[in-house]
């Protein structure tokens, strides 16, 4: 039986060619603004467009009333968030059973995390299990959110994820996402469709190669794994043993 030997190149040679490939700045500028004015960053898109002189696409007061919102739900306060949604368009909500369930949902957990779980269990059984009744396909996540009741030490359970601060980012976000589409405005921002494109890019790169490849997207350092995936700092030959 053959053995395919994967290709290989070194981090210099690598670096050379990304090098060679010409990024306008304008571009990236324009990907990061709209970032921040779709998500709902005003101060931060204000700031934006200070330092790189890149104005906005739309007038930065009109996502005032999404950033408050947002704001609230990142708080813990979730009937505030929902009364200024109503505000601004009542049928939202109305209209969007799974985004308000989920808004229950946070209610939920925010009683739990703050030590209200008679005020849990009485909210769980009025509100959010009739929901359950009427839209099966919300029991799991209900079921999954009552568990935090069942844990003594909730961080080191399996639901321990409903508590950190990306499960409010997440629910913010979809909230923002709903209140956008009600304005017909765009509501997936370019930049995390890109960085899901890249790291595609690299998991088919993968199969074909041993390159330096980026690990951590925040960082975007680039890392050379020898064929057993220890990291190596020379170049590497080409089964992918360090030189």
């Amino acid at each position: 039986m053959s053995v395919t030997t994967k290709k290989s190149i070194s981090k210099k040679e690598w670096e050379q060619r990304l090098s060679k490939e010409k990024v306008n700045k304008q571009d990236l500028n324009r990907l990061v603004m709209n970032y921040l004015v779709i998500e709902g960053y005003k101060d931060a898109a204000e700031q934006f467009s200070l330092e790189s002189g890149l104005e906005p696409t739309i007038d930065l007061e009109s996502i005032q009333e999404r950033m408050e919102i947002r704001h609230a739900i990142q708080s813990g306060d979730v009937d505030t968030a929902i009364e200024l949604v109503n505000d601004v368009n009542p049928e939202i909500l109305d209209t969007n059973p799974e985004l308000f369930f989920h808004l229950q949902q946070q209610r939920l957990i925010e009683m739990i995390r703050n030590g209200e779980f008679t005020e849990a269990l009485e909210f769980a059984a009025e509100e959010m299990a009739p929901r359950g009744e009427e839209h099966p396909e919300f029991l799991q996540e209900l079921e999954r959110t009552m568990a935090l009741l069942a844990f003594q030490n909730v961080q080191d359970s399996p639901v321990s994820d409903l508590l950190h601060p990306g499960q409010r980012q997440k629910t913010a976000s979809e909230l923002n996402a709903a209140i956008l589409v009600s304005q017909s405005r765009e509501k997936d921002p370019k930049l995390p469709s890109l960085l899901k494109m890249l790291v595609w890019s690299q998991d088919q790169l993968d199969e074909r190669m041993i390159y330096p490849r980026i690990e951590n997207l925040i960082s975007a350092d680039l890392v050379v794994r020898d064929s057993q995936g220890n990291p190596v700092d020379d170049a590497i030959d080409s089964i992918g043993t360090p030189l």
